[in-house]
């Protein structure tokens, strides 16, 4: 098949992706009022509360301070707690409070889980495979100098 032929399938399944990620986040901000990453920070705090600020930007691999302001919003909800760690003073724990309990166990899963998941069970070759055809993407927009952002789905 020649290459003309084959590019509406790569662009076609850039559009599903897209699709798919905002069907998710509608999806979890009609059962739950709440974003996708604000979801996503909820139900690693399930699994493994307390988290500090750092491993759960880790976990969601996004930079500390990005977390900070998703935690923000969750804390005004109060579906989080923020706690000066008894053992180092500068660090913070976060916990889920009983409504955000609630939330979670009401939700919807969210792209990231899925996207994450998924990546965790592909072969050596298959990741390899999918890391440097995302990094050609990324050169190809010229969007190598864009600071990631949170998937809104």
């Amino acid at each position: 098949m020649e290459r003309s032929e084959q590019i509406p399938e790569v662009i076609d399944n850039l559009r599903r992706i897209f699709q798919a990620v905002g069907e998710y986040s509608r999806s979890a901000e009609r059962e739950t009022e709440l974003p996708g990453p604000q979801l996503w920070a909820l139900k690693i705090l399930a699994r493994q509360a307390p988290l500090r600020v750092s491993g759960l930007a880790s976990q969601m691999y996004l930079r500390p301070a990005t977390v900070v302001g998703i935690l923000d919003r969750l804390e005004a909800k109060r579906l989080v707690t923020r706690t000066r760690s008894q053992q180092d003073r500068r660090a913070v724990d976060v916990e889920l409070t009983g409504a955000g309990r609630e939330v979670v166990a009401r939700a919807p899963e969210v792209a990231q889980v899925m996207l994450v998941n998924g990546l965790s069970t592909l072969t050596k070759e298959e990741f390899d495979s999918v890391l440097h055809g995302m990094r050609h993407m990324v050169r190809l927009l010229g969007a190598e100098h864009l600071t990631p952002q949170p998937l809104r789905g």
